[in-house]
């Protein structure tokens, strides 16, 4: 294409164009009453002709001549270069090339007789996945698994031999078939240098001037000049007040899974993740397929007993139930990620979608609303049991053991038993009694708690369960009142209960300090209110002698007791600051 002069290889090849990829070379043009020889060079589109626009050409002849030919009067233009004319019709060529029906011969070189595999790539569309699981009630399923083909080629497929990879392969696009120019760096002299004579037009006392001045403006001889930086950049990043998880400089405290204590890890009851061998799987079609130009099919490549337990899906307690089933690849290669249909007591049952899925690896999969189960969740007592103190970070934290006894009503009003399993609002780091089954959602890090339930029955159960949690406060937002009573508490670390009373006494030290500064402030406010009023007054007495002696009187005592305020305000201040410092230290000796 590149005898074409377009942009877009898509453009419509005009008369124009035609000549335009002429310029610079030889040609003849003949016209109803002469013939002009030479090089084209310009095609000219005279926008504001007296009739339609229409194209001038200007040619160099073998006598230098320099002639304008308007293309109305133009019969034909050859090019009388054999080079030129071959680049033309090869590009020509191209342009009808991209029509699906144009045949190119093809050279093989290599040794005769030998065997030559012909191979080609075609872009086309992504296969998909969509399932189909046929459910029983013995905790075994039929899972049925199509491929959306689509064949967008001009050919039929008759006995093709497909295979599906399934992963994700880089493909890219890239020109290779037209030749390539690298770009050559464009060096300029260290010296500034003019294609044009300085003294072009101009005399050296012109560019000097008459005065000294002169030589500092623009146009001088240069004795000002500009300096430009270098061509780096430089890049900051700034932290503000931003503290980790449970830090920062906000006042509260907040409440997450403890470091220190361990109570349980109801992540270990899940199954073990699937395990894959390599990136690309490989699904290969039992039977050849057979696929019309321009058509699409589904062919199953799956057709296996897999393991579904039929379940009641609660979210959280009290939420209206959903169909569900805890669903297990137990085939022997990764699912890819696609819609999956349920049947269950011969008819459709709903529809959900899975991610990809490895060999062993589950999901709990959701497909619509059960409205034969209830369960709800009544809390009868909770109690918080503080055991470890750490300090990190000018946050103070806790940690402790949440024990919770919830009394449960669970209801099945269907005519078969069913399985509830329930979201729990625990962390993983947490012991559970009184459920029939603990499980973990791997795929979303929830615990989950199983009760099974006959058939039209509804049942109270009781449960217990003991987390290990930590809650932080940061040390602007301790007090003394809340430090004594930690350290007044039976089931504290032995080694932290000292270090709680002294931080205690220093903290109660800190806020008495606190209170004398507020004092003072509300003292220095009033004292600021009272001078303004007293400085009105004046300002209307005026020069009246006697009444002005006493006004005066009374600014400048309150000028002076304001000064001494603000002078006790800073050294408290200061104070505050050693005394939270104090604080501080005491905290730093709890460990981890």
């Amino acid at each position: 294409m590149a005898g074409l002069p377009l942009d877009d290889d898509s453009a419509a090849v005009t008369y124009e164009v035609l000549l335009a990829s002429l310029k610079g070379s030889r040609v003849e043009v003949h016209t109803s009453h002469r013939t002009v020889s030479g090089r084209l060079v310009d095609v000219a589109t005279i926008a504001d002709a007296p009739k339609a626009p229409h194209v001038r050409l200007t040619i160099l002849t073998d006598r230098a001549e320099v002639v304008h030919v308007d293309g109305a009067e133009v019969d034909s233009v050859r090019p009388t270069d054999s080079a030129q004319a071959a680049r033309l019709d090869a590009a020509l060529e191209a342009l009808l090339a991209h029509g699906a029906a144009n045949h190119h011969v093809l050279q093989l070189l290599g040794k005769p007789g030998s065997p030559v595999t012909l191979g080609y790539i075609a872009e086309t569309p992504v296969w998909r996945t969509t399932y189909r699981l046929v459910v029983g009630s013995d905790k075994r399923a039929t899972l049925q698994a199509w491929a959306l083909l689509h064949n967008d080629t001009d050919e039929n497929w008759q006995s093709v031999q497909v295979e599906l990879v399934n992963g994700r392969p880089d493909s890219f696009l890239f020109p290779l078939a037209a030749p390539r120019y690298a770009r050559r760096e464009l060096i300029t002299p260290k010296n500034e240098l003019s294609t044009v004579p300085q003294l072009l037009g101009k005399t050296a006392d012109t560019l000097w001037g008459d005065h000294v001045g002169d030589s500092f403006g623009a146009g001088g001889l240069g004795l000002s000049g500009t300096g430009e930086g270098g061509g780096g950049y430089g890049e900051g990043v700034g932290l503000g007040n931003i503290g980790t998880i449970g830090h920062g400089g906000g006042t509260g405290t907040s409440v997450g899974e403890s470091s220190l204590l361990e109570v349980g890890d109801l992540a270990s009851i899940a199954q073990a993740k699937g395990v894959e061998s390599g990136a690309l799987f490989v699904y290969t079609m039992p039977a050849p397929v057979a696929l019309r130009a321009h058509a699409s099919a589904l062919v199953p490549f799956v057709q296996q007993t897999v393991e579904a337990e039929p379940i009641a899906w609660f979210e959280s307690p009290g939420e209206v139930a959903r169909s569900a089933v805890r669903f297990v690849n137990s085939t022997a290669q990764t699912l890819p990620p696609g819609t999956m249909a349920f049947f269950s007591a011969g008819g459709f049952s709903g529809e959900s979608a899975i991610d990809r899925l490895r060999p062993n690896e589950r999901r709990f999969l959701t497909f619509g609303a059960d409205l034969d189960t209830v369960a709800k969740e009544t809390t009868l007592d909770t109690d918080d049991r503080i055991e470890r103190l750490t300090f990190t970070h000018d946050d103070l934290e806790e940690h402790f053991r949440r024990t919770t006894n919830s009394e449960w009503t669970l209801e099945n009003r269907s005519g078969s038993d069913r399985t509830m399993i329930i979201v729990l609002g625990i962390d993983r780091n947490a012991t559970l009694n009184g459920a029939d089954a603990l499980d973990y959602d791997t795929d979303k890090g929830r615990a989950l708690a199983t009760f099974r339930v006959p058939a039209r029955q509804a049942q109270k159960r009781k449960t217990t369960s003991v987390e290990g949690l930590s809650r932080h406060t940061p040390l602007t937002a301790l007090s003394a009142q809340m430090l004594t009573d930690l350290a007044a508490l039976p089931t504290l670390f032995a080694h932290d209960k000292p270090i709680a009373t002294e931080a205690a006494s220093k903290q109660k030290d800190l806020e008495e300090l606190r209170t004398r500064v507020r004092t003072d402030r509300d003292e220095q406010k009033t004292l600021e209110t009272d001078l303004a009023r007293l400085r009105e007054d004046a300002k209307a007495v005026g020069d009246r002698g006697v009444l002005t002696q006493p006004l005066v009187a009374r600014i400048v005592a309150a000028e002076d007791r304001i000064g001494v305020v603000r002078k006790h305000i800073d050294e408290m201040t200061k104070e505050e600051t050693k005394r939270l410092d104090a604080v501080r230290t005491v905290l730093s000796r709890l460990t981890r």
